[in-house]
């Protein structure tokens, strides 16, 4: 990390203990941006952790920011709904994409069941074989000795190859799921449709994923006219839950799969380099014990968070702490903060790949909207780790990352890395 890092980290810091604690606002992207999001949540941990704001884009929200807490929260279903949505943002009425993360049961008990058979344990293991294929053709071709941006040419490239595979996608517009996915979840800030400007961003995000609906709306027709396979558009064609949904419904759907499949993933992949390379004697005990790499997935995943947070609903009065929540408010679980909660993860700050319970973590959800696809994250990034140690003696971060503007997804842009060398084989 450069001293101007550091410098902006310290200042961070200073104006999170100097403010306000009622002017907090944690749903600012540029916290996330900028990486300096951490000593906000620190102070809302110990001082507040249960955290009224109101945002002139969002409106009112709370913010949970303790583990045990956003536990409470998240498996109870309940009080705490789903619908409208999962994110701060509320849905825009002439544009609605319902999906079934967003929906409570039995309705979303029934989508999620349609699909959950693409990452069941026996077509994992039919799956592994050919992530790993890909997974060595991609770090057979990336450059030694010239620096290249991992989050491109690795993260993105895997994630999306393997996306395309459950989608059973044509393979020559893959790169189409990963445009779809960064429009899904970009504001307007990023730039990524070429304008920065509001209204203009909207109205490109819409053209965008109406496209996206019309190129999935051919292969929803070959697939409902053939015998039913195991593929995502398969699967959701011959549902019973998920064939008579309209085109909206079906959209809602595509996104959360391919969001879901892709950009989470991607950050995890792109985190994992540069958690070992900010932490370089865990990287050493991994290289020194391959055996650490599942436990080094979980404390990644963990570290990373690729989803700063989700978002339910209150359907009536509900005290937490010395908070009253009320019914119609919307309430942020923020698992970025949980995560790093002192009292419930050891040393939450430090990275280490040998923690006691890895697994302990929030990133995945918990109660009947956790992650359906968590399995198949974790395969990939072990996957990829066991690829990656077998051909190159070091990756190395050779500058700052550029972080997504995102207070939801936790990601990168670009991580400028150099292989100096590969491994004798």
């Amino acid at each position: 990390m450069d001293d101007a890092g550091n410098d902006i980290r310290r200042a961070a810091r200073s104006l999170a203990y100097s403010m306000p604690i009622e002017d907090i606002q944690p749903i600012d992207p540029e916290l996330f941006r900028s990486d300096t999001l951490w000593p906000y949540f620190e102070r809302l941990r110990a001082e507040d952790p249960v955290h009224y704001a109101e945002h002139e884009e969002v409106g009112a929200y709370w913010s949970v920011t303790k583990y045990n807490d956003i536990m409470a929260v998240d498996t109870n279903h309940q009080v705490f709904s789903s619908e409208p949505a999962i994110t701060a943002f509320d849905p825009e009425e002439d544009f609605a994409l319902p999906m079934f993360i967003a929906m409570d049961p039995p309705k979303h008990d029934a989508q999620r069941k349609t699909v959950s058979p693409i990452v069941s344990p026996a077509n994992l293991m039919n799956l592994e074989p050919v992530i790993r294929s890909r997974a060595a053709e991609i770090l057979d071709t990336v450059p030694i000795g010239v620096e290249f941006n991992w989050v491109e040419k690795v993260s993105i490239e895997l994630t999306t190859m393997t996306l395309a595979t459950l989608f059973d996608f044509p393979w020559e517009d893959r790169a189409k799921l990963t445009f779809w996915s960064d429009v899904a979840t970009a504001a307007p800030q990023s730039g990524i449709l070429g304008t920065t400007d509001p209204e203009e961003h909207e109205q490109r995000r819409r053209a965008a994923l109406f496209e996206c609906a019309d190129y999935f709306l051919n292969l929803w027709n070959e697939r409902v006219n053939a015998a039913p396979q195991n593929d995502l558009i398969s699967m959701l064609a011959h549902g019973e839950s998920t064939r008579n949904m309209d085109r909206m419904e079906y959209l809602g759907n595509l996104i959360l799969l391919i969001v879901g499949g892709n950009d989470t993933t991607r950050n995890s992949i792109s985190g994992s380099v540069l958690a070992l390379n900010q932490n370089p004697d865990q990287y050493q005990k991994l290289r020194d014990n391959p055996a650490l790499i599942p436990s080094m997935v979980s404390e990644t995943i963990r570290w990373q968070t690729p989803l700063a947070y989700m978002r339910r609903t209150a359907k009536q009065d509900f005290q937490l702490r010395d908070k009253l929540i009320k019914a119609g408010d919307k309430v942020l679980m923020w698992y970025v903060s949980g995560n790093r909660d002192e009292e419930v993860i050891s040393e939450p700050n430090r990275y280490n790949i040998e923690r006691e319970r890895p697994r302990q973590h929030l990133s995945f959800g918990f109660g009947i909207h956790r992650c359906v696809g968590n399995r198949l994250a974790e395969l990939q990034l072990k996957i990829i780790w066991e690829e990656i140690l077998k051909r190159f003696p070091v990756v190395q971060v050779v500058g700052e990352p550029r972080r997504v503007f995102s207070s939801f997804v936790k990601g990168y842009e670009y991580l400028p890395v150099v292989v100096p060398t590969r491994n004798a084989i």
